[in-house]
């Protein structure tokens, strides 16, 4: 199946598009400075490409598409530029939180009133589209701009560090099935108070999640104000902040192995120390120290989907079945209280998950294997 059907299939399968629904497809393109490898510069420039595909397949269902290019922010969690602001909710928008002082704040992730933010949404969300395709390499997922096309009805599908073999690999899933296994696994964290981990590589953790809700990332966006990463194939919830203990071994940073494990000690909910002779321990370090709330433990990830198979590749990879993840940074959007201009996910393959439930604990995973 050629790569214009597939999209097709997804408007239809995915988001059960109806004629003349509105379609907003995007991606970013590689900034002038931005220093990455050759491989790395060839999945990107492809990026535009896939987004055409989405674009022509919804004009070819008889969707009313847009489609936005943009440099990119270079940071995942970082709010979308204003082009992309105003195609989706129209000049008078973006103008109507500039008066108010709003839109720069938004920019800078600043705690806002949120439900200030929403009543000014409600005059202009006739304007914004039905459908979103988000196929920048640096995801939207962890912010306002997403949180509130989702929470005004937009159906949003976000696709970071997306790679065309996707499309013909852990995209193409059996929708239902992954459903199943996935709100089971949410359902289970949803009920627990706290999770433990273990893993071989050395990680171990604790993790309060009391009062906190999992959600399910299945690729079903047929409802109004439903969000899935596509691929999809994930349960995550957002820990409690100050609670969690342990160390994370990171093995993979979002597109390439580690040249050495990088050990990341967590004390308080927040990343206290980074260890380890690999480049990506220096970037750690670094963002940890200098952007705000970097450090914060934002989320466990339990992966779900049976065709995602790559771990070079955080999107795919936060979904094979049998994977767990641990990311830093922004949880504000999916339940936790924490802002930042970051988030980044971390793969644990073959853990050991348990998680107390009352005061009983249950296994979640064994060696990589979900035994729910």
């Amino acid at each position: 199946m050629k790569g214009k059907e597939i999209a097709k299939k997804v408007f239809l399968n995915n988001f059960g598009a109806k004629p003349h629904e509105r379609v907003l497809v995007f991606t970013d393109l590689i900034g002038e400075d931005e220093k990455i490898s050759e491989a790395e510069r060839a999945r990107r420039q492809k990026l535009p490409e896939i987004a055409e595909l989405f674009h022509q397949g919804a004009l070819e269902l008889g969707l009313d598409s847009h489609l936005i290019l943009y440099e990119s922010t270079k940071a995942h969690g970082k709010e979308p530029p204003e082009v992309l602001w105003r195609e989706a909710w129209g000049d008078e928008f973006v103008d109507a939180l500039r008066e108010r002082g709003l839109f720069s704040r938004i920019l800078e992730k600043e705690n806002l009133d949120y439900g200030e933010l929403l009543k000014i949404v409600e005059t202009f969300k006739s304007r914004r589209p039905d459908i979103v395709v988000a196929l920048s390499n640096f995801s939207t997922t962890h912010t306002t701009f997403r949180k509130l096309l989702t929470d005004t009805g937009s159906r949003y599908a976000s696709m970071p560090l997306f790679d065309e073999e996707m499309l013909y690999g852990c995209l193409n899933v059996d929708v239902e099935r992954l459903k199943t296994t996935t709100v089971k696994v949410a359902h289970l964290l949803s009920r627990a108070d706290a999770v433990r981990i273990e893993a071989p590589n050395g990680t171990r953790l604790y993790l309060d999640t009391s009062g906190r809700e999992a959600l399910s990332d299945t690729g079903d966006l047929t409802r109004p104000g439903s969000f899935s990463n596509l691929p999809a194939g994930e349960a995550f919830i957002a820990p409690v902040e100050g609670k969690g203990e342990g160390v994370l071994v990171v093995e993979w940073a979002p597109t390439r192995r580690l040249a050495a494990p990088v050990a990341v000690e967590i004390k308080g909910g927040r990343a206290v120390s980074v260890k380890g002779d690999d480049e990506y321990a220096r970037f750690l370090s670094h963002v940890f120290s200098t952007v705000e709330n970097a450090d914060n433990v934002a989320e466990l990830g339990v992966g779900t989907n049976p065709k995602a198979k790559r771990a070079d590749n955080i999107l795919e990879a936060e979904k094979i079945l049998g994977s767990i993840h641990i990311a830093f940074g922004d949880n504000s959007t999916f339940g936790g209280r924490t802002k930042a201009s970051f988030h980044q996910d971390h793969v644990v393959f073959s853990p050991t998950v348990e998680v107390k439930v009352g005061e009983e604990w249950l296994p979640l995973m064994k060696a990589g294997t979900l035994v729910i």
